[in-house]
């Protein structure tokens, strides 16, 4: 990729970088970019009103689990489409885009201070689930959601603008495995004593139990950008992974798509952290129900993961981001369910105002009574 030079404008950098192969994004009657609708599911001129339907999926090209052992030092930088890297200097982010579309704002902070990424160099998708939730409904439940915080302040809703959402396709990882636990815990019996003032209370007999549980995980989702471990996003979710669809460079025209930072080694230590707890808690309800036990605790356990597959999916968010007092805050709207995340700022006025209104209730009440 050519170096990024400051005397030339972004948009004129980009313009030129422009200048690679045609795609089959090109709309066949005026010429204009042809970008994915998720209204209709389907390819869609802005300037003429050209449809198109999206070519089925092969059979043989339906999403699948990889191999995690034998994929781990294998790369893939094939989209299937000419593709660009754009870096946001302000958060860091990098997206992908194609290479006929230009990117002068982040989607993800705001900031215009976006200029070509260093490297292109991710492994490519193998699966996606598309945009349903198109722009102007993602902008009215975000409406509705914020005007649902009373202590949001007044200029802080005025300045959020629906308008601004950019549709942004965000890298996950997902797991499959089969663990096998050794553990061992206390089972515990309540039984109700009698004291000698004639009350009973209850005391509980504890046995130690061990044995191996077995479980079949499908599907951990590990989010794979290191930006959003405080963000909205986690709000949003989950996503219906059952809607995954085979890779198709034509569902990510007309949206940015970001590479991921966290890599698949990465991904799958952050997703044994997960799978671990909820083994834990399996354990204790396979515990009281093996040897019928009232309560559980003590509970210790290994386990051994095999038959490790993943994928590496695209999904779908609707994403915008305004500055108040200095900070920014971002809001996401899942692409695909139209569940709104993310965090607003807080009024310190509207609070008082709560408080003292609530103290003014509780005061007429006492004296009522």
């Amino acid at each position: 990729m050519a170096e990024y030079d400051e005397s030339i404008p972004l948009e004129e950098q980009m313009r030129s970088e422009s200048t690679v192969k045609e795609t089959d994004k090109k709309c066949p009657n005026c010429g204009a970019t042809v970008t994915f609708d998720p209204a209709s599911g389907k390819m869609h001129c802005d300037y003429c009103g050209y449809t198109c339907e999206l070519p089925n999926a092969d059979a043989e090209n339906e999403v699948c689990e990889i191999d995690f052992e034998s994929a781990v030092n294998k790369e893939s930088c094939e989209w299937g489409a000419e593709k660009k890297s754009v870096e946001c200097k302000s958060c860091g982010a990098v997206s992908i885009y194609d290479a006929l579309e230009t990117a002068a704002v982040c989607p993800f902070c705001g900031s215009t201070q976006v200029m070509p990424a260093a490297t292109d160099k991710t492994i490519a998708p193998g699966g996606v689930c598309p945009f349903v939730v198109p722009k102007a409904t993602a902008g009215e439940k975000f409406t509705k959601w914020l005007k649902r915080k009373w202590f949001a302040p007044k200029k802080a809703k005025q300045s959020a603008n629906p308008e601004a959402f950019k549709g942004v396709y965000l890298p996950y990882w997902t797991y499959d495995a089969q663990t096998t636990s050794n553990f061992t815990a206390r089972a515990g019996y309540d039984h109700k004593v009698r004291k000698k003032d004639g009350s009973y209370e209850t005391q509980t007999t504890w046995r130690y139990v061990n044995g191996v549980y077995q479980e079949f995980i499908d599907d951990e989702t590990v989010m794979a950008s290191e930006r959003h471990k405080k963000s909205g996003i986690k709000y949003c979710e989950p996503f219906k992974l059952s809607k995954l669809v085979p890779y198709n460079p034509q569902l990510l025209a007309g949206f940015a798509a970001e590479r991921y930072s966290i890599g698949l080694k990465q991904g799958w230590e952050i997703a044994q952290t997960s799978i671990q707890s909820k083994l834990r808690s399996n354990i204790d309800s396979y515990v009281k129900s093996h040897w019928r036990c009232d309560r559980v605790s003590a509970v210790r356990f290994s386990t051994l993961y095999s038959n490790i597959t993943y994928k590496y999916i695209l999904l779908p968010v609707w994403i915008s981001s305004f500055k108040y007092k200095e900070k920014t805050y971002q809001f996401v709207v899942n692409g695909q369910t139209g569940k709104v995340g993310g965090s607003s700022p807080v009024s310190a006025l509207r609070v008082i105002l709560a408080i003292l209104i609530g103290a003014g209730i509780i005061a007429g009440l006492y004296f009522l009574l």
